[in-house]
């Protein structure tokens, strides 16, 4: 029985180069997909809001510790009424 090359120690299966793809789109893998939700429901609604005023209560008490600190980062408000500005 002649002896295959791959069969020796230390010699495995050389990686082959995989073709250039050339704008041809990407394999899409079936199994889980974020989906979603068809209906929105109040809670949803109310989460999305809560989470909405957490970071922007986090973003402030950030910028108001690296100001404070020497920092450059400034809160800046934006104008009430543009026609004023001018």
């Amino acid at each position: 029985m002649t002896q295959k090359q791959s069969m020796f120690k230390g010699q495995g299966k050389k990686k082959s180069i995989p073709p250039s793809r050339h704008g041809k789109a990407l394999h899409v893998r079936k199994g889980k997909r974020d989906v979603k939700p068809t209906k929105v429901t109040k809670d949803m609604d109310a989460e999305k809001e809560l989470t909405k005023f957490i970071n922007q209560c986090n973003e402030k008490k950030a910028a108001n510790l690296a100001s404070k600190e020497g920092g450059d980062l400034n809160i800046l408000k934006a104008d009430a009424d543009p026609s004023k500005s001018n």
